[in-house]
């Protein structure tokens, strides 16, 4: 699957491949990087809903949109997140930085859940 972008308003919901490794991380940075500057951004989306793989470069692309949105809190969020990928998540501090949701209507992932 190839990333798509979708621009609702001033948010950018991303949905993101079934493996999220260094090439496609690259990828989606560029391009959210040219939609960024086109268009006034506030707060990105992430939905994780085809994603089975990430590695550490996920985490990468997660950060560096955090500080291209100027850091601010509730710019940013997961949606879709099965407990695989909420995990690594969790293990990469990205709670800090933004929701994460198992599903669109905002329902969170309970905490000390395994998968």
């Amino acid at each position: 699957m190839i990333p798509d972008f979708e621009i609702q308003g001033t948010t950018l919901r991303i949905h993101l491949p079934r493996e999220l490794d260094h090439p496609a991380a690259d990828s989606i940075r560029k391009e959210s990087d040219k939609i960024m500057g086109r268009n006034y951004i506030r707060r990105i989306v992430f939905d994780f809903s085809d994603t089975a793989f990430m590695d550490s470069s996920g985490i990468g692309l997660i950060m560096g949109r955090y500080r291209a949105l100027g850091m601010r809190a509730g710019c940013m969020s997961a949606v879709c997140v099965n407990r695989r990928m909420e995990r690594l998540l969790r293990l990469g501090g990205m709670r800090r930085y933004m929701s994460i949701q198992e599903n669109e209507n905002g329902t969170g992932i309970q905490e000390g859940s395994t998968e």
